[in-house]
């Protein structure tokens, strides 16, 4: 963490005013708060990734390579070269603005250079520069810049200052996604060695154990089996989870979060009664135990490399089709490059809900269905019974994960799933989410304890949207279907909107459904306190 907290009160008074500096000028501060540390090298090594190297970016040598230019225009050709879309966008911005004020960084620093276009600018001038006739011979005079060391210390600064979450995109009237300018960004730094820790070393984790904690096999079964003991103390009844089951008709990935953190846990505890009370026959893998893949925030090739192993442990265990649990960008994988990168899943079948007849259509390419719709299915037909009282005791709203919300379109369901289970819920306003959602400030690899004072910043529009709904309707809990939203939004809202918690949508869910067989509930999956069930003295 940052070594001085800077108080909320202070954080809040943003500089919108630009600045004299022409933003050209490529310099920039780090300073502890505000960047992510280098990845170690034994992680990047592990990769493959070239010129694994011990550094941090507030070295002044970042020991690069003799032909580092080189590295950079061949690759940034190469990438020009494979992505049409990369070249369109390089070459069709207006500067109209109107992404201009939509980035929660810019919104949390004032920093004109988190402006989208503006951040998109600081590698379409080496493209002017270098890949475009008139910039060739205008240089600067055409929006022009020379690829300096000193560039690309700036694009490591702002590309990590950018969370891939897309709201800009949705306001550009071009279309242009400032996400896939900030990936190859990433990509192009990667080629110099240049990665951050909070993304190579849980990439590494992934490829060792199966999951980016590097929990080792048979710790992902004591954690199962842990969460079974739990739930059974909670509810009275003893849920079967198995795991590596083969001939299982549905494979289960979650993000490794939800065995292991906390809130996440409590959503984790939320699937296993909902799977046990409809009956469903499903495994867990030990291979596939993280559906997260943070190759999204790394390459195009570290993203399909990690995404592959839901297919192959699929083929392996022979089941039909897949369930995915509550995480943001696992679902922009899966939805936006799955089927291209690794499929067409020809082994599989179009997911069929075994309880309802229900055929996700939407899901007959990727044969993996989100655990919300499958969810919001079941309740629709009423296959299980809630009682929503159970969750009285939370005044709650609902923070649409970005990737899920705007690479998915994945909106109503988790509307429909927490009007059915909770009694107290409202929406924040409507420019703040369902497409205009805003980002936790932490995704993409920069929800890091170093970074702590860029993600208060980042995460300053969410919160006020929380603010308002605390103020106006004693909200007390955000709810949400992402892992990183789950890590990240608690000490976002302990900074900005002290006495709002965090939970999952099946968290939720877990607490309301009545099981069969159960046995008097008191407590929630938190094992706090039900209202108006807590243990009376004659008990």
């Amino acid at each position: 963490m940052a070594d001085k907290v800077i108080p909320p009160e202070e954080l809040a008074k943003v500089d919108y005013n630009p600045g004299s500096r022409d933003w050209m000028d490529p310099t920039v501060e780090f300073r502890r708060g505000i960047y992510n540390y280098g990845a170690v090298p034994a992680s990047t090594a592990y990769l493959g990734q070239p010129f694994s190297k011990k550094w941090q970016p507030i070295d002044d040598d970042w020991q690069l390579p003799d032909n580092w230019e080189e590295i950079i225009r061949n690759g940034f050709k190469e990438r020009l070269d494979k992505y049409r879309s990369l070249k369109v966008f390089m070459d069709i911005c207006v500067r109209c603005g109107a992404c201009a004020d939509k980035c929660h960084f810019y919104i949390g620093s004032g920093d004109p250079k988190n402006m989208p276009v503006l951040r998109a600018e600081l590698m379409r001038s080496i493209y002017r520069n270098d890949f475009t006739t008139v910039g060739k011979i205008f240089g600067k005079l055409a929006g022009g810049r020379k690829l300096t060391k000193d560039v690309i210390k700036e694009w490591f600064s702002y590309f990590y200052q950018c969370t891939e979450c897309r709201r800009c995109s949705v306001f550009c009237p071009y279309g242009i996604d400032t996400a896939e300018i900030t990936m190859m960004g990433r990509e192009l730094l990667n080629l110099l060695g240049l990665d951050i820790d909070w993304i190579s070393t849980p990439a590494a984790n992934c490829f060792r154990t199966g999951n980016h904690l590097g929990i080792q096999p048979h710790g992902f079964k004591d954690s199962v089996d842990f969460a079974v003991d739990d739930l059974e103390e909670i509810v009275g009844v003893r849920v079967d989870a198995p795991v590596n089951k083969k001939g299982a008709e549905i494979l289960f990935v979650v993000p490794s979060a939800d065995y292991f953190g906390d809130p996440h846990y409590f959503g984790f505890l939320g699937y296993m009664s909902l799977f046990h009370e409809i009956g469903l026959d499903y495994t867990f893998s030990t291979f596939a135990s993280e559906g997260g893949n943070f190759g999204l925030f790394h390459s195009s090739d570290m993203m399909k490399r990690l995404n592959s192993k839901i297919y192959m442990e699929a083929k392996r265990l022979g089941v039909k089709w897949i369930i995915g649990a509550e995480c943001g960008h696992m679902w922009r994988v899966l939805h936006q490059y799955m089927d291209t990168m690794n499929g067409p899943a020809d082994f599989l079948e179009a997911p069929v809900s075994p309880i309802t007849g229900t055929r996700f259509e939407n899901a007959s390419s990727t044969k993996m269905v989100h655990i919300a719709e499958f969810t919001a299915d079941l309740i629709k037909h009423k296959k299980i019974k809630l009682d929503k009282s159970r969750n009285d005791n939370v005044r709650a709203t609902f923070h649409d994960s970005c990737n899920p919300a705007r690479a998915m379109g994945l909106l109503d369901e988790p509307r429909y799933v927490m009007n059915a289970v909770c009694n107290n819920f409202f929406e924040m306003p409507d420019n703040t989410i369902r497409e205009q959602t805003f980002c936790c400030g932490s995704g993409s690899g920069v929800g890091t304890d170093e970074n702590f004072e860029m993600r208060m910043r980042g995460g300053l529009p969410r919160a006020n949207a929380v603010k308002y709904v605390q103020e106006k309707h004693d909200v007390n809990m955000l709810a949400c279907i992402c892992a990183i939203d789950k890590a990240t939004l608690p000490p976002l809202l302990e900074y900005w909107v002290p006495g709002v918690e965090v939970c999952a949508l099946h968290e939720l869910v877990g607490n309301a459904l009545v099981m069969k067989d159960e046995k008097k509930r008191t407590t929630d999956l938190r094992q706090e306190p039900l209202p108006g069930m807590e243990v009376t003295e004659d008990e």
